[in-house]
Formats: structure tokens, sequence, C-alpha cells
């Protein structure tokens, strides 16, 4: 099942719950979805209130669709309702990580959706979403930096993993260009920023091989070296961030 099928059968699936909007935000809004690489980043709103009846449909949904086919695995989508989608401090219930939980939608993404979301179904966000002040965006931003990627720089176990390593560099560059600037940059564009903030070019071209190309899996000396060169540059970058905009 390809992605333009897989999102087919979540909007099949998501028609008995009414939505009165479905959209995308993320790589797949942005034009750097790489298929069975990236996240499939979605919002649904759905008519409130929601009870546990519409918790059990929504899960019985995301556990049919990766029975099907192990790109739901990709598949997150948080599901607001019209009356709490202006509060950004506001947990929803959201499906990410192949389970249930509650999380706000971040300023960034209420950013990204209102710049480039894509509509797949009913209500464009700016019919639904309030805007984000330039403010609130830099202060979310300053904040993700500080309190989540400059503690993390310190658990060493987490940087042996890919996953840290592309996020925590590519965060950092994407944070980087909107308090500079004041706009969103895709994953393919933050790691163009990267070396000219300074990131250790072994680690960028590492990151875009793995995005990118077709890499070979990595020796342990490469992955033990990689975290090492990676928490160096990230720590002190991170502080300089924070100092300059916090």
């Amino acid at each position: 099942m390809r992605t333009d099928t897989l999102l087919d059968a979540f909007r099949r699936g998501l028609a008995p719950l009414r939505p009165l909007a479905l959209w995308a935000h993320g790589s797949l809004a942005g034009g750097d979805y790489q298929e069975g690489r990236s996240d499939l980043d979605l919002i649904a709103v759905l008519p409130g209130p929601l009870g546990p009846r519409h918790a059990w449909r929504v899960a019985t949904l995301h556990h049919r669709l990766r029975a099907a086919t192990p790109l739901a695995r990709k598949l997150h989508c948080g599901y607001p309702t019209p009356d709490t989608l202006a509060d950004p401090e506001r947990a929803h219930l959201t499906w990410a990580h192949e389970g249930l939980l509650r999380r706000p939608l971040t300023p960034v993404t209420r950013r990204e959706l209102h710049a480039f979301g894509r509509v797949l179904h009913g209500e464009a966000p700016a019919a639904l979403l309030p805007p984000v002040p330039d403010r609130q965006l830099a202060g979310f931003v300053v904040r993700d930096q500080r309190d989540f990627w400059r503690p993390a720089v310190d658990k060493a176990r987490l940087w042996r993993q890919d996953v840290w390593v592309d996020l925590g560099l590519l965060t950092f560059a994407r944070a980087t260009v909107t308090l500079r600037d004041g706009r969103l940059v895709s994953k393919r564009d933050a790691l163009t920023e990267l070396p000219a903030l300074g990131a250790p070019g072994e680690v960028v071209e590492d990151i875009t091989r793995r995005r990118y190309g077709d890499p070979a899996p990595a020796r342990e000396s490469w992955i033990v070296r990689r975290a090492e060169l990676t928490r160096a540059y990230l720590g002190p970058a991170i502080d300089a961030l924070v100092a300059a905009y916090g």
C-alpha cells in the first residue's frame, strides 16, 4: 500500500466520525516527504466533545491500517475539536508511535498548517485555526531547545540512535532559521543550513546519506564517534542560541 492509497483508506475510515477537516503538515505538506522514511503528520478536526467511544474508534482505525500496511506505522494524527483548537496549551487526543496519548498542537505545527498545510478534506486551516503570533512561535522554539533538547544532549546513550542525531541537528537548524528569519524550513533545507552553522560535516553527510540515499549499515566505531561529535557540537550551539534569543 503506497502513501496515497493509505491516505484514501484513512479518509474512508474517518468518515463515520464526521471530520470537519483533515490536514497534513510536516514533510508531506512541505514537499520533503520520503515514502517509508518520513512520518505522515496529520490533523483531523472532529466534532466534539470526544469521549472514550471516540478514542476506541480512533485506535481501532489505526490498528486496522497497521495490519494492512507497515507504512501506517508512520501515520500520526492529532484529533482536536473546534472548541479546543484556540488554546495552544490544550492537549488533544492523538495517535502517535502506535498508541493513544494526549498532546497539544504546538505553535510550530500551527504555523506550518497556516503556511503550507495540505487540505485532505473539509475546511482549510485558516477557517478553524487561530493565527500564530511571531512572539508565540519564537517563545516555543526557544523553550523547546532549552528545556527538551539541551537536557537531552547530556544523555549520552540517546545519541547512539539515528533518530536522535537526525532530529537533534535538524531541529536545531530549523529553530535557528525560525528565530533568525521568522520562517519555517523543511528538513532538506535545514541540512543545507547546518554546515554554515558549524555542524560537523561528517555527521551532516551521514544524515543526508541515510535520508536521501541508500546507506550501508553503520559500523559501531562510527556510531560512537558520531554521537560524540553531535553532542560536542549541539550543547554549546543550543546554549548560544538560547542566550541570543531567550
